[in-house]
């Protein structure tokens, strides 16, 4: 396996499915089953975490057999464990379409020319994907990765655009 930085998260362990040991996947893949067809899953720091023996869909998720779990407890013990496959397993992308991790350690500046920071990491916390920009002096802060937020991304300049928009403080919330 090759270092850290050539991997790309594909999946978590969502704990265990069933009695038997099978592990039940969170899938980060578009098409879900994706994340299980480039062979053995690794985790951080490049060690095989599991061998898939098979693999089924169930409701939100996989369900998975694997060389290295026997039982439930087992499975259950990975819980939340990211999982890995190497960067140059996946094809490449077409034109105009990108990875996630390609924003990484991009240069960010606002519309109007200011220097943020860098890209150091792409979120998802249920709402759509964030960036997570590390200014140098400053505390990191997060900014809505959608083309109104980011109108200009560049990875050949090894930059992109921010579109800053600040709130308007005289504006009530929305009641639910």
């Amino acid at each position: 396996m090759t270092g850290s930085s050539d991997l790309i998260c594909v999946a978590a362990i969502a704990g265990a499915f069933g009695i038997k040991g099978e592990v039940k996947l969170k899938s980060f893949t578009d098409i879900p089953e994706n994340c299980v067809k480039y062979g053995p899953l690794y985790n951080e720091s490049g060690k095989i975490v599991l061998t898939l023996k098979s693999h089924r869909l169930i409701t939100k998720a996989i369900a998975v057999i694997a060389e290295e779990v026997n039982t439930r407890e087992e499975a259950e013990a990975l819980k939340s464990t990211k999982l890995y496959i190497s960067r140059s397993l996946l094809p490449e992308p077409e034109d105009d379409e990108f990875y996630l991790m390609d924003l990484i350690g991009l240069d960010v500046k606002s519309t109007d020319g200011k220097r943020m920071g860098k890209v150091t990491a792409v979120h998802n916390f249920g709402a759509g994907d964030m960036l997570e920009i590390k200014a140098k002096d400053t505390a990191s802060f997060f900014h809505p990765f959608t083309k109104i937020a980011v109108p200009k991304l560049d990875l050949s300049a090894g930059r992109l655009i921010i579109n800053i928009i600040e709130p308007d403080e005289t504006e009530k919330p929305s009641k639910l």
